[in-house]
């Protein structure tokens, strides 16, 4: 697992495509944005879990590493 610290209006590039950007910082919240291709499905962990279950299919393996960051 990679962990990182970013500051709020900071952004983080995953492969070519997907970019999410620190919102907001509150307390011990953090809202994110994630901006990528719309077929690229975004869920939470939990939603994604539920989905799992009612199609009865079984999860992704974790992803490969990302390919660098492009320039912004």
């Amino acid at each position: 697992m990679l962990v990182l610290s970013r500051k709020e209006g900071e952004r983080i590039c995953i492969g070519e495509n997907i970019v999410v950007t620190v919102v907001a910082i509150r307390g011990d919240r953090v809202r994110l944005g994630f901006e990528g291709p719309r077929e690229v499905p975004i869920h939470r962990e939990e939603i994604m879990r539920a989905i799992h279950e009612f199609t009865q299919v079984e999860p992704q393996p974790e992803f490969a590493p990302a390919e660098p960051c492009p320039m912004l």
